[in-house]
Parts: structure tokens; sequence; C-alpha cells
């Protein structure tokens, strides 16, 4: 029990020390997510404890640059639950066409892959020329990568078989070409993306947009993160715009549940109309 809250004093200390730095506020994370991933960072430094490593993330940047790139968790793939893109197609595309220009908000986008699964989404509607996607993360390796655009080519059988099942009809090769046994994207896909980087623990909302979409981001914050992030998003969403969470994701008990209504409730994509709702 001791050395448990001598564990969590230490963590306490690093994450403290982390912000007080780099400004990069990883303190309302999951507890238990983010002291697993710091005793994995532990082991391989060579450190005895967590509060050797303090030190060091404080006077190097590429050591805090290491840890911090663990506390992102870049798990993600093509059309990731084909199911939800498929809801779009359906309910959410056809109200992006009433309007002449929209804006598109993809927070903790990682290695990009569902931020094109989207702009695939738009191109096949015939309506991406009237977008923009900001796409955010606080990661910088996992944006450059983004940026890329190039994936191992084995992947693309897997994403070949989501993009089916999410109502793709047209060739998935049509959005990519194998350069070295590597899958890069179509530079089309690229030119209404705006990579950036953005913290959703200590910065601030976007405005004017039509859709916010963060799936699978929130299950690894603690409740008043969670909270802060969902005042970020309604705050950046125009009225009638979505929002668009992980199925394990809610807004129950957020401060903002009353300004949504559900426009799929299974999978997790909410309406910004000012009325309650059940979520």
């Amino acid at each position: 029990m001791v050395e448990e809250r001598t564990e969590n004093l230490e963590l306490e200390l690093l994450l403290d020390a982390i912000y007080k730095r780099w400004g990069y506020d990883f303190r309302s994370y999951a507890h238990a997510s983010i002291l697993r991933r710091t005793k994995q960072f532990l082991m391989e430094s060579g450190c005895s404890s967590i509060s050797e490593i303090i030190p060091k993330v404080i006077h190097d940047r590429e050591c805090f640059s290491q840890l911090a790139q663990r506390y992102s968790i870049p798990v993600t793939e093509m059309f990731r639950d084909p199911q939800v893109y498929l809801a779009l197609r359906e309910r959410v595309i056809p109200m992006l066409k009433t309007w002449p220009h929209f804006k598109i908000w993809h927070a903790g986008c990682a290695t990009g892959e569902e931020v094109y699964s989207l702009a695939i989404l738009l191109w096949e509607a015939g309506i991406y020329e009237r977008a923009t996607i900001y796409a955010t993360d606080f990661n910088d390796a996992v944006l450059d990568h983004a940026k890329e655009g190039v994936y191992e080519v084995e992947r693309m059988k897997e994403a070949t078989r989501n993009y089916q099942l999410a109502g793709g009809r047209e060739s998935f090769a049509n959005y990519f070409h194998v350069r070295y046994n590597a899958a890069v994207i179509d530079p089309k896909l690229k030119e209404r993306i705006v990579f950036s980087g953005h913290n959703l623990a200590c910065e601030g909302s976007f405005g004017e947009m039509h859709v916010v979409f963060c799936r699978n981001v929130l299950i690894y914050f603690n409740r008043d993160l969670q909270n802060r992030a969902l005042n970020l998003f309604t705050e950046s969403l125009v009225f009638g715009g979505f929002l668009c969470l992980g199925t394990k994701e809610t807004l129950r008990f957020s401060d903002v549940h009353d300004q949504y209504e559900s426009v799929d409730k299974k999978l997790r994509i909410f309406k910004n109309t000012g009325a309650a709702c059940d979520s």
C-alpha cells in the first residue's frame, strides 16, 4: 500500500513537471492507462523508479517526446467500424450536401487512416471540394505519419473489406498506389485536409465546425477531461452540426448532454440542436 501511494505520488509529480516544462497536460488522463504506459517506458529507460525519469524528461526534449508518444494511442485503421461510415453516408452526408461549404474537425486523428476514410466518403458523395478537414493530434510523430499518408500495403486488404462494408462501390485501389511495397494515399485526398497539432487537455476550440469526429479518444480520459473535451466540441459546432464519438463513449452525465439529440444512438452519432436527448 505504501509502495502504491509512493508510485502514485511520483506519477503526479511527473505529469505536473511535463505540464510546467513542456505545456502538455496529461494529468487528467485515465490513471490506470497512464501509469501502465509510464511503467513500460520506465522498463526501457533503465531507470528504477518514476522519480528517476523526471529530471530526464525536464531537461531532454527527446526523452520527453519518446514518453509523450507512449501516452498517445494511435490505434486506428481505414474505415474502422464500417457501420459508422455507412451511417455517415446515409444520415450525415445528405445534410452536408445542403451547405455550400462545410468544415470538419477530426480530433485525435492519430496516423490518419480515418481522416482519409472521411475524405473518401466526401469524394464519392461529390462534395469533397466543399470541405475543409482539420485533422489534429498532440503527437507530432503520428501527425507526420498522417501527412505522409504511407501505410503497409498488407493493411489495404483489411481496408478494402472495411470500405466495402461501409457502402463503398468503387475500386478501393483508386485511392492509393503501391510503391516499394507500401500503399501511398492518392494526393487528391490530401487537398482539403489541414493537419495541425492540438491538445484536447489544454487548448481551445475550433470555430464553426459542421462535424466533429473524435472516436475512441475520450475512453482514455478521466471524467473531468472528457467533459472538457465535449465542451470544446460543442463550442466548435454550428447549430445543427454533428458529433461522432466512439461506440463506447457517451454524452451521458456531461455538461452538454441536453444540447444534442441522437442521430444513431448505438453508433454514437449526435446532432447539436440545443434540445434534450437520451444518450
